[in-house]
């Protein structure tokens, strides 16, 4: 054989032994170590079950899951103790109807929404929503539901990227582009703005194109469907709804219906939906049907909260008139159907649909302020933290890993100052935010942090 054969024939055996050895210690991966014990200390604790609060809370934590939670609990040894003082632990807050991939300035005038659409691409509003949704988390929103216009599939994307830890946001229940009469939710549009319709929804007419649009949702990475039941202008039937509630419930995904008149809130429920979102008139005969299908209303009535907020932002003394007077239509409207509601039984999951820039709020703290304004409906501390937990939990299909602090639970939490079972005005008031069992705001050890650089 001649030298350079055998010296090719040599060298490519020796590559194939080498591959052959086992690899050194710098090339593997670490050996699996006992995930991270850690134990949180607090005056009080609501566990989402109760309607008291535990003194002398403590929460054991080991990797992303809650081991224990009781009163003085024995802390093992080799477990890091945060110990948070006179603050109160409860569940993960959970925001049902969130959009953010959305946030538009109502100074904009005219269709401000339609307007913010058409000079955002997708990957830009996902890049928005990232953002948006660290902001939802420091406020203690630890899970969303993403309720549409994400462009195409943009929510789904932001997910993945939580979810793979790119990004710092909350838990996301992706709804992707709603199903919806023809229009979507915008007024008449010219030809050439006509494509930013089919960017946000897919429009459907007819119980065929019903089904593919769920089962098109579905491939496209859907964990719910949302649809459009009303637009002002045209109402899907309740034949196509009943086969978009059949196709999702068959995938074992909930429908939340986006209703506003009598007629759509009728047929939804008559359809046999998961949740009225908004719900604004509920008229009496679909309270009792609601009830015994166990339907939720998700009454989006943060506007009720931060009215003044918003009106600060108009641009004249005319438009605040005209703000302020819609306020008060609304916020009487709204408050009496959420009575009426609480009183028959139906259950309550939160959501803020907050959308829209709000001077000076993050949009955590404008979307919490949403779930205090459920207040003025007469609804108790206790009903607006369940509302926001463990309700909202079970709407999502989630209420086997959050929602309630227990044990096997994921280790979502918060902490405030107050007491919220007493004022639920405390939710305000965030001092400490955990998610999956690590740390995303202490706010008194960065308060000694900033002191102790500044001797």
């Amino acid at each position: 054989m001649p030298y350079r054969s055998r010296r090719l024939l040599t060298t490519l055996i020796g590559t194939l032994l080498l591959w052959s050895l086992p690899l050194p210690s710098w090339g593997l991966e670490p050996s699996a170590e006992k995930p991270a014990r850690i134990a949180l200390r607090a005056a009080r604790l609501f566990d989402g079950k109760s309607d008291k609060v535990l003194p002398d809370a403590v929460v054991l934590i080991e990797g992303s899951s809650i081991q224990a939670v009781g009163t003085g609990l024995a802390i093992p040894p080799g477990t890091r103790v945060l110990d948070l003082g006179d603050v109160t632990l409860l569940p993960g807050l959970i925001d049902a109807h969130s959009h953010l991939l959305l946030d538009v300035d109502p100074e904009l005038g005219g269709d401000s929404m339609l307007t913010t659409i058409g000079q955002s691409s997708t990957a830009e509003r996902a890049l928005l929503g990232a953002k948006l949704g660290r902001e939802m988390l420091e406020a203690g929103v630890t899970t969303v539901r993403d309720v549409g216009n994400s462009g195409l599939n943009g929510d789904v994307a932001l997910r993945n990227a939580i979810q793979r830890g790119w990004v710092q946001g909350p838990r996301i229940s992706a709804c992707t582009r709603a199903l919806a009469p023809h229009g979507g939710q915008f007024t008449t549009l010219q030809p050439p703005a006509q494509a930013l319709i089919e960017q946000e929804y897919v429009t459907i007419s007819g119980v065929e194109e019903a089904r593919r649009a769920v089962r098109q949702a579905i491939y496209d990475g859907a964990d719910c469907i949302k649809v459009i039941v009303d637009n002002g202008h045209n109402l899907l039937s309740l034949e196509e709804l009943k086969v978009i509630v059949e196709e999702a419930h068959r995938k074992k995904r909930p429908v939340a219906a986006h209703t506003t008149l009598d007629e759509s809130i009728r047929a939804a429920v008559q359809a046999g939906v998961d949740s009225i979102e908004h719900g604004y008139s509920l008229p009496d005969d679909v309270v009792a049907p609601m009830v015994r299908k166990r339907i939720f209303l998700v009454p989006t009535d943060s506007w009720v909260e931060v009215c003044d907020s918003f009106d600060a932002k108009a641009g004249n003394a005319e438009r605040q008139r005209q703000m302020k007077e819609r306020c008060r239509r609304n916020i009487t409207r709204a408050n009496d159907r959420l009575r009426r509601a609480a009183a028959a039984g139906i259950r309550v999951a939160a959501g803020s649909d907050m959308y829209i820039v709000m001077p000076g709020l993050t949009r955590g703290q404008a979307s919490v302020k949403g779930f205090v304004a459920y207040a003025a409906a007469g609804l108790k501390p206790v009903d607006i933290l369940r509302a926001a937990t463990m309700n909202a939990a079970e709407l999502l299909r989630m209420q086997d890993r959050i929602g309630s602090l227990e044990p096997n639970k994921l280790a979502d939490l918060l902490a405030v100052e107050g007491d919220p079972l007493k004022d639920i005005h405390a939710l305000e008031q965030v001092r400490f935010v955990m998610k999956d069992g690590q740390v995303v705001l202490d706010a008194p050890a960065q308060k000694k942090r900033v002191e102790e650089s500044t001797r």
